[in-house]
Formats: C-alpha cells, sequence, structure tokens
C-alpha cells in the first residue's frame, strides 16, 4: 500500500547539494568557486552580478487589442490619437506596439510601428485594417 511517507522523486531528477569550501576532495575547497581576492570573494558582497546594455534596450508604447474598443467603428488612429485618448503616456524612442489581449467587436484602421501576430489577427478578422509605420 502506498502512501505520502513512501513518495520519492524520480530517479536522476535531484542532485546532492553543493558542500563549498570543504577541503580539496570536494572539488570546490580552498577559495570555494570564489576565486582569489577582490570583491566577490568576501563575505557580504551582496549586489547583484551581470550586465544590461541599456544603450540597445528597445522601448514600446504598448497598447492591446482590448483598449482600442475607445474609438468609433471605420476610424483612421495612429500613434497621436492614442495619445490623445490616454492609452498611452508618451511616445517611445521605438514607437507603439499593438498586442493582441483581448477582443475587438469593430472595424478600425491602425497605424502603429509593431503588431503581434495575434493583434494583427484580431483587427483584420474584425474587419480592420494594419499598417506598419517605419521609424
Amino acid at each position: 500500500m502506498s502512501g505520502i511517507n513512501t513518495l520519492r522523486p524520480d530517479a536522476g531528477s535531484t542532485h546532492k547539494t553543493k558542500r563549498i569550501g570543504r577541503g580539496p576532495g570536494s572539488g570546490h575547497g580552498k577559495t570555494a568557486g570564489r576565486g582569489s581576492k577582490g570583491m566577490w570573494s568576501r563575505s557580504g558582497s551582496s549586489q547583484k552580478r551581470g550586465f544590461t546594455n541599456a544603450r540597445f534596450k528597445k522601448e514600446f508604447s504598448i497598447v492591446n487589442v482590448s483598449d482600442l474598443a475607445k474609438f468609433d467603428k471605420g476610424s483612421k488612429i495612429g500613434p497621436q490619437e492614442f495619445l490623445d485618448a490616454g492609452l498611452i503616456r508618451k511616445l517611445e524612442k521605438n514607437g507603439v506596439r499593438i498586442l493582441g489581449d483581448g477582443q475587438l467587436d469593430r472595424a478600425l484602421h491602425i497605424s502603429a510601428h509593431y503588431f503581434t501576430e495575434s493583434a494583427r489577427q484580431k483587427i483584420t478578422s474584425a474587419g480592420g485594417t494594419c499598417e506598419v509605420i517605419r521609424l
């Protein structure tokens, strides 16, 4: 009879914990995988490592398909209309990105810098058009 006390993880799904600083036989002795000297070898260094190249980061102003219900049927909508309607606060450096979250029940002619595939399908199936603006 099996019970909760007999449950075990699948074979190979768990591993022994790495015991750091427990001598040369462990493979992680001496400097314990921290290298020699420097800030990162000391205790108390809690800053996150890594690198984010913000210079090439793409920033879009995001509008969902569900947000387009604010506009009247058959209207032509572009970045300026999104600003005027309060759907975006400012026009980011890489323009407006239309995401496919939500449903659309009216035909709209939308101009934006990027459309996701699901957003494009929902807009065209409602009878609207998608025009891509180049930066």
